[in-house]
């Protein structure tokens, strides 16, 4: 077990220590990055989740696995097993008990090399589906392990996300229970197709050919009738595309495996298209660039997507009762201009077309989660009512894995599809990206980040926990004066703000300290704050470089209660989530803790 105690914490002394008249050195603003070390190698990152049944097969070796690129051997350079590290609910020891408006980034349980998002996709679910997964989800959460760490987005019009990650469960269903932010069934938009619209369709046509409409005018509704079918299609595939871009990118800085649990009615689109699927979509806008950019984002995010059908079990909807007659639903009898049913129609075969038809369309689906699933290193869920269940077999399926890193040995990156094979002897059940893309962006060495904080503190990231501290955060008093210099970097901020002061108190061993012959240590690290509105906007942001030379006698109180920073920050009177960051310059190290603040009053919510 991992529990690591931070002992500051109980007899926190924020205000002794930031008072001490030391002799350390503040640079404010200065940011020198570590040097990074480059090379033109491109390595390949596989995870592979290992299972007899459903249960995961641990103890595996090197040798035990062989890997092959487009039919040819490769040599695997890294390996290493994840293992899920969860203790059994009411197990974990709880830990000190905070000061009043104290956080910690001491993990509460040992923590998973894995993480995983719960994505609801309104935009490709219909709404009764909706408020199905939401209590499922709701149950989900009741009885989540502890460690587990989750976060939770919704897809309508645009990506929105729910709640960052954390291990708390609490913190997570009051959240999706939030009525401003929480998860709530959501109307049709004008790109959402659902089964409702195809009745319209057919009661528009019926309604025309009860006017005795001409022929001219059925082909004209007809027609329209298909362009806004293939609009709607369209638009869902780019809505769709762009938020899994967005998630890629946005998880490209969470370390280790992410698990994309994904609930939608039907699943647009496909990472690696198939020669038949690129041409069977060609009445769609061309997407290959971006089907293809998406395919890079989620390799190199380490993205294993879990694909779950939100209807729970598939039904025939020709047996239900808002539907007069099988030929409602299209693959039926066709409404004739007198409103009578042709009497070739009347044969067996084609009283069946409909059901044949919605038979086809499952088949579809079930295929195309499965290809999302087996091109992604996932798992798909459909044809169950238990999405509970579904959630809890992905998120441990999904923690337990096995990575194998292997250079190729086709250096080209000329953009074409490279496919991986993995096997084991003996064998067993395996789940692993099936292939990528040999493009430069999934593997291009990108230039070190001036700001070494900036990506871990985007809103709603894990917390960071390499470097463990506990920060205070309270609205000073008193307040500065209308006319004061607002205290941030963000010129751009207006309206009434309140400025808040944040306290850090570093565990000192998490600091890399150089000790000269006179016994005085040297350590530089970088205390940041950026706070995000609820939409994911920043509002304000402000840091400083901080660089120690502590003679002895100062040092000996570090130790006791750890090294202290002090920042103030103007945040708006509205709800807002800051986010503060220590790094540590000599060894590369972080760690982070997100502090929900509510309303126009100080009010601030269990952090995570």
């Amino acid at each position: 077990m991992r529990l690591r105690i931070l002992f500051l914490l109980p007899a926190i002394s924020l205000s002794c220590l930031a008072a001490t008249p030391s002799k350390q050195t503040v640079v404010p603003g200065e940011q020198n990055p570590v040097p990074a070390f480059k090379t033109q190698s491109h390595a390949v990152v596989v995870d592979v989740v290992v299972t007899k049944g459903d249960s995961p097969v641990t103890g595996l070796r090197k040798h035990d696995f062989k890997v092959l690129e487009d039919g040819k051997p490769v040599t695997v350079d890294f390996f290493e097993e994840h293992s899920a590290r969860t203790m059994a609910p009411g197990t974990v020891p709880a830990l000190p008990k905070m000061p009043p408006n104290v956080y910690t980034n001491v993990p509460p349980a040992p923590e998973s090399d894995s993480v995983n998002v719960l994505l609801l996709d309104t935009l490709n679910t219909d709404r009764q589906d909706q408020s199905y997964v939401r209590q499922q989800i709701m149950n989900f959460l009741k009885n989540m392990q502890p460690g587990v760490r989750v976060a939770v987005f919704v897809l309508g019009g645009k990506l929105r996300m729910v709640q960052g990650f954390t291990t708390d469960s609490s913190v997570l269903r009051d959240a999706v229970n939030d009525k401003k932010n929480g998860i709530s069934p959501e109307g049709n938009t004008s790109v959402t197709r659902s089964l409702q619209d195809k009745w319209d369709d057919r009661e528009d046509m019926a309604k025309l050919v009860a006017m005795n409409i001409s022929s001219g005018g059925l082909d004209a509704l007809t027609a329209l009738q298909a362009n806004t079918v293939a609009y709607q299609a369209d638009q869902r595939v780019a809505m769709t595309l762009e938020a899994l871009n967005y998630l890629g990118r946005y998880l490209a800085g969470v370390p280790g495996r992410k698990n994309l649990i994904w609930f939608a009615s039907s699943f647009p689109i496909t990472v690696f298209p198939t020669t038949r699927e690129k041409q069977a979509s060609g009445q769609l806008r061309e997407y290959s660039a971006a089907v293809k950019e998406t395919a890079d984002l989620l390799t190199v995010s380490k993205v294993a997507v879990y694909p779950v059908g939100a209807e729970g079990m598939m039904v025939e909807h020709v047996a239900e009762s808002s539907f007069r007659r099988p030929a409602d639903l299209e693959g039926g009898e066709e409404i004739t201009r007198s409103g009578a049913i042709a009497s070739e129609r009347q044969s067996p075969a084609a009283t069946m077309a409909p059901y044949a038809h919605e038979a086809e369309a499952r088949a579809d689906k079930i295929m195309a989660m499965e290809q999302l699933a087996a091109d992604t290193g996932g798992k798909a869920f459909y044809n169950t009512n238990d999405l509970n269940a579904a959630m809890v077999h992905a998120i441990e399926n999904g923690a337990h894995y096995y990575t194998l890193v292997y250079t190729p040995t086709n250096k080209k990156m000329d953009g074409t599809y490279r496919r991986i094979e993995v096997k084991t002897e003996p064998k067993y059940n395996l789940a692993y990206r099936r292939g990528y893309n040999a493009d430069d962006a999934t593997t291009a060495n990108k230039k070190p980040d001036a700001d070494p904080l900036h990506a871990l503190l985007m809103r709603g990231m894990p917390s960071s926990t390499q470097v463990l501290y506990g920060t205070r955060v309270v609205p000073v008093s008193p307040q500065p004066g209308t006319d004061a210099k607002r205290a941030g970097k963000n010129a751009k901020l207006t309206g009434p703000t309140t400025r808040y002061g944040v306290d850090f108190m570093v565990r000192w061993t998490d600091v890399a300290w150089e000790t000269g012959a006179d016994g005085t240590h040297r350590g530089k690290i970088q205390a940041e704050l950026l706070a995000y509105d609820r939409d994911g906007k920043a509002v304000n942001w402000v840091g400083v470089t901080q660089r120690m030379e502590l003679k002895p006698e100062l040092f000996a109180p570090v130790q006791k209660s750890g090294v202290p920073v002090h920042l103030e920050i103007d945040l708006p009177q509205a709800d807002v989530y800051l986010e503060t960051g220590v790094y540590d310059w000599s060894t590369g190290k972080a760690g982070t803790i997100e502090v929900p603040i509510s309303g126009a009053k100080f009010a601030p919510v269990a952090a995570k």
